[in-house]
């Protein structure tokens, strides 16, 4: 299955149960709602997903469970996230024999590689696999900028396609088109200014509420994307105050709870991160509840022919 970078494609959160292990039973909820909202992927393992704290045969695990269950209708892309070269490619390795259709590729995790040990990093991982790249950019989080010039090495592999697009600024869309043109799909990684990305050319976006609120998030794409801003508009202004829970360091266990309370989560997260207590859990609560409380009415967003 080839990737159509156009579209939402929701970075999962992982599920656990009350004793740490995988909750496939909860992930496969999560993962229905999702395609029945119409998104045109999935990925996991992402940060999200809590990557981190993932041993590698878990990864395994949910990324072989995620192909079974999609079954065709979606691809599944697992994120990599590694500390060294070696690692990266044998995470690209692992993620291909489990049937995943493409990767989203992170930068070297916890050492600042230079513009030279950074593309050398992407280009080997890239070059050990026949799957489709995205490439993550998100110097606000990982510290390592993937500039358009670095762009210009990459894109020399074929299968480097597309960039989960996390700068935080909006006009980096355009530096992109401007150089690069269709070559390079844009997906916004921030949710807080998915539209505005959208409406300046961004093809995708790469979201994390979508997991508590997946209609509501392709309805605005296929809104945006059908010219039908005003009506994207409206929904966007709704959602704006959940958006905001994507930007958030404990963003995990803010989308989890979003998740619960939505009907297809749950709040367990994975140590160290703890799951909500007191004020904090109450004032966080009281933003998904007032959503849900006033959730829009949609329109027939999936008959939009985009």
């Amino acid at each position: 299955m080839s990737i159509n970078w156009n579209g939402v494609i929701p970075a999962l959160t992982t599920k656990f149960t009350p004793d740490d292990q995988l909750d496939l039973a909860a992930f496969e909820t999560n993962l229905e709602a999702q395609i029945a909202a119409g998104v045109q992927g999935v990925i996991i393992g992402g940060s999200l997903g809590e990557a981190s704290t993932l041993e590698p045969a878990e990864k395994e695990t949910l990324v072989r469970f995620a192909v079974e269950k999609a079954a065709g209708r979606i691809p599944v892309l697992m994120n990599i996230a590694e500390g060294s070269t070696r690692q990266a490619v044998g995470q690209a390795s692992m993620a291909e024999q489990c049937g995943a259709e493409g990767l989203m590729l992170l930068p070297p995790m916890r050492y600042k590689a230079d513009h030279r040990e950074t593309v050398t990093f992407f280009k080997t991982v890239a070059a050990s696999t026949g799957l489709p790249i995205m490439i993550y950019n998100n110097p606000y989080d990982y510290k390592i900028e993937v500039t358009l010039d670095m762009f210009e090495e990459l894109l020399v592999l074929p299968n480097i396609q597309a960039v989960k697009e996390s700068t935080r600024d909006v006009s980096n869309v355009t530096r992109l088109i401007n150089r690069f043109g269709s070559r390079l799909k844009i997906l916004c990684g921030v949710d807080t200014i998915a539209l505005e990305e959208l409406q300046m050319g961004a093809n995708g976006w790469i979201a994390g509420l979508v997991c508590a609120f997946p209609c509501e998030t392709v309805a605005i794409f296929r809104l945006a994307k059908a010219g039908r801003l005003e009506e994207a508009l409206q929904i966007y202004r709704w959602f704006l105050p959940l958006l905001e829970l994507d930007i958030h360091p404990k963003l995990v266990q803010y989308i989890k709870l979003a998740e619960t309370q939505a009907g297809i989560g749950t709040e367990y997260v994975r140590a160290p991160r703890l799951m909500l207590a007191g004020r904090e859990r109450e004032d966080i609560l009281q933003i998904i509840n007032k959503g849900i409380a006033n959730r829009p009415l949609l329109p027939d967003y999936l008959s939009i022919k985009l």
